[in-house]
């Protein structure tokens, strides 16, 4: 079929004069027009509706119908063999779909929980065409007749991860253990912000400056993340990401921008690592383990590779980079641009990755593609075997392996590896079940026979149930003393909220099960307003051990669940004094975990810098977008829909939970009560909004004829009246109509949010 030729005239639709072609995205979109817009359509990714697997659909259960250990020997018998249009390097895929894993999972950043394994990620974009995962198309390509035979009941995210675990075993390394429950997305992620975004496809080389720049199928590394330079006294990473560079998972191996200086490639491994949230010995145990399988590819100079799979032609089938260059794999393969192996033997579990390291001298060279790396000056060094022929070659080092024998902190570490093998084996199986599970969240909601019985801090361990919960009888006694202990609706409200509000969908960490309100680091966050939260801590305290010592059996209420049926009895009576009377859902079962068990450094990550539901922002920190941004965020980590975040702060505004006390968004002379208040006043043609700073960060709203100042609000106020599409729901819940609706729904998100993180109920 010529399409040129079977279109009448080029640009018209052949069925009625519409335009097609340039209108379908060659011209300027939306987002080129109004880029400062607040894309609130954030909120709604991923629909049911793109999911061919239905919404009854249920992995878990699907996963358990799983014989683990046959699926495991399909996957090891896999991981020996070999085809043709893609040979194992060494005769084993093992080394391969170990860094498919690894770069799967190593997305992962601690700063909000974003990225890593769990849904299976790399086969979208913008991740399945960065320049790091080159080639991790073909090892997924690899791996579908293992996903073609298992179906529904083994996610693209768990094979992944699994593949890899079965490749450190088939090479004689035990790991740790294995959690399967990641359940597949089912489009990209258009919410998280990995970074300015350039063409991803090939990397320059020296031999291709300029020329390249800016083709659509280029990828330019530049330093765009940091500021300074690598030598300055100032040189940080753009929060919240975690990889020095656009398009890559941790660091550029060759050194910060391909400077070959060891220690600015060590201070650049340390931040984008902790930013991982792994520390120096997980960081050095991590490179040195995985550097001890394998090999590195850059045989064709990059400016010859084809662009990614994005950008490939239709008839690629979704695979890109193709290599002309001789058959294009095998001893022609190129991925990162270096080339060789670390060790003599790269199939099989050992410590010559650092007994080499310390043992030569190295110096500088380049690959065939011209990337920089590192060789023995010792020519009688040992040599290491070619993947697909008989010749043999230098052993190879990447900037990255020489700056942990550079930089003291981390050659400490590759010390103690070195002179105790069995130490550095169990660190890495650690370290490794670490990078591939820390998404995943509690650890109630790993799946399978292989879960390690041991609890990790990073886990954020509560104690299993060990009580008999509260009754209704119960629950309605105790909301009687809670709303008559001398505590004011919008306290309860604000502590219920504080707790609850802390989970992140992104990494499934936080909420209120645990009780970490109660504890560091959460008592003493500013956000929380400790001595207003610890005022009424104290009082639900005595509540419950009141309750809990008149018990004769093993009924208890723990100080997590005493929180939040605080906070839903203090609803419950701000709606029926605004004339609705309305149940707030509860249901017991939450513990209260210890200090001992709370990981402060982990936990001081789910601290706020900006929470517009309570209408705080940070002053000591630059933000590089405005405060809706922030807020839009937040809402997305908690997995709210435009409704449920309108609804939500409508009514945390008019029940006075500003984190301060202070008035901004409480738009009502009745503060404290559950009325649609803050959206008729919110849409009101009756009142005018003004700037109260030069910044436009805070407004007054002015009566139009007097000009006397009715209410304060920030811009986290203002964005559901301004925002087109929040406007629309502010309209439902501002119209005479609105009021019960808004209780209504109110109440749903209310009980949503204290319940996203009672993972527990479906153990």
């Amino acid at each position: 079929m010529n399409i040129k030729a079977d279109i009448p005239n080029r640009g018209e639709c052949p069925f009625g004069g519409t335009r097609i072609g340039g209108a379908q995205g060659s011209e300027p979109q939306l987002d080129h027009w109004w880029p400062n817009r607040l894309k609130v359509e954030l909120l709604h990714q991923d629909p049911i509706e793109a999911n061919p697997l239905g919404k009854s659909f249920d992995y878990a259960k699907a996963f358990k119908t799983l014989d683990l250990d046959e699926v495991k020997k399909d996957i090891k018998a896999f991981l020996t063999s070999s085809v043709d249009w893609w040979p194992s390097d060494y005769g084993n895929y093992g080394p391969q779909m170990i860094r498919m894993a690894w770069h799967s999972a190593g997305t992962y950043r601690r700063a909000d929980g974003r990225g890593g394994a769990s849904e299976g990620m790399q086969r979208f974009a913008p991740i399945n065409s960065w320049w790091d995962n080159g080639n991790t198309d073909k090892s997924r390509r690899l791996l579908w007749p293992i996903k073609q035979k298992y179906g529904a009941a083994l996610s693209w995210a768990d094979l992944y991860i699994l593949a890899g675990n079965c490749s450190l075993e088939i090479m004689g390394f035990p790991t740790f253990g294995f959690g399967g429950g990641r359940v597949d997305a089912w489009e990209p992620d258009r919410a998280t912000y990995w970074g300015p975004e350039g063409w991803n496809g090939k990397k320059p080389s020296e031999s291709a400056p300029g020329p390249l720049e800016g083709h659509p199928n280029q990828m330019v590394t530049r330093t765009l993340r940091w500021e300074g330079e690598p030598k300055d006294e100032y040189y940080d990473l753009e929060n919240p990401l975690a990889a020095s560079h656009q398009s890559l998972i941790y660091v550029d191996p060759e050194g910060p921008n391909g400077n070959g200086d060891p220690m600015d490639s060590a201070r650049d491994i340390r931040t984008t690592f902790s930013r991982m949230a792994m520390n120096d010995e997980e960081t050095v145990a991590l490179i040195a383990g995985g550097h001890a399988f394998g090999k590195s590819h850059g045989m064709t100079p990059p400016e010859e590779i084809g662009p990614a799979p994005e950008g490939a032609p239709i008839e690629a089938m979704g695979m890109g980079w193709h290599n002309p260059k001789g058959t294009g794999f095998a001893q022609y393969t190129m991925t990162n641009g270096i080339e060789g192996s670390w060790t003599p033997n790269p199939t099989k579990w050992d410590n010559d990755y650092l007994t080499n390291l310390f043992k030569f001298e190295w110096e500088q060279t380049k690959s065939p593609a011209g990337a920089l790396q590192w060789k023995p000056k010792d020519p009688n060094a040992p040599k290491t075997p070619d993947a697909h022929t008989d010749e043999m070659h230098p052993l190879m080092m990447m900037t990255s392996d020489i700056a942990l024998i550079t930089d003291p902190e981390y050659r400490k570490v590759c010390e103690k590896f070195l002179n105790d093998f069995d130490a550095f084996t169990d660190a890495f199986s650690r370290a490794w079940f670490k990078l591939v599970h820390r998404d995943m969240g509690p650890k109630v909601r790993y799946l399978g026979p292989e879960v390690p019985e041991e609890d990790l801090d990073w886990q954020d361990p509560i104690p299993d149930l060990d009580h008999e919960v509260v009754n209704e009888s119960d629950i309605a006694t105790l909301k009687s003393k809670m709303m008559n202990a001398g505590l004011s609706v919008s306290d309860l409200v604000f502590v219920a909220w504080s707790s609850a509000s802390t989970y992140r969908d992104s990494d499934k960490r936080g909420g209120a099960n645990g009780g970490r309100i109660a504890l560091e680091p959460q008592s003493g966050w500013e956000v929380n307003d400790p001595g207003r939260t610890e005022k009424v801590l104290k009082a639900l305290r005595l509540i419950a051990d009141e309750f809990n010592d008149a018990q004769s059996g093993n009924k208890r209420i723990s100080l997590a669940d005493a929180v939040v049926l605080g906070g839903c009895a203090a609803v419950e009576k701000a709606a029926k004094d605004a004339g609705v009377d309305v149940t707030v859902p509860f249901t017991p079962g939450r513990m209260d975990t210890t200090q001992e068990l709370t990981n402060v450094e982990f936990f001081e990550w789910l601290q706020p810098v900006s929470d517009g539901f309570r209408n705080y922002h940070r002053e000591d920190i630059v933000y590089n977008v405005p405060p809706e941004q922030l807020f839009l965020d937040r809402a997305m980590l908690l997995s709210l829909t435009a409704p449920e975040w309108t609804a939500l702060v409508g009514g945390l505004r008019v029940l006075d939970t500003n984190w301060d006390g202070s008035k901004h968004g409480v738009f009502t002379d009745r503060p404290g009560t559950l009325t649609n208040d803050f959206f008729v006043n919110l849409t009101s043609p009756a009142y005018t909004w003004k700037k109260a700073d030069e910044d436009g960060m805070s407004f007054t709203l002015n009566d139009f004829k007097t000009n006397e100042v009715k209410f304060t609000a920030t811009r986290c106020d203002l964005i559901f009246g301004a925002n087109s599409q929040l406007r629309q729901i502010a309209e439902v819940y501002g119209a005479n109509d609105g009021h019960d609706r808004l209780v209504k729904d109110f109440v749903a998100a209310w009980n949503k949010v204290m319940m996203l993180d009672r993972y527990d109920l479906a153990a």
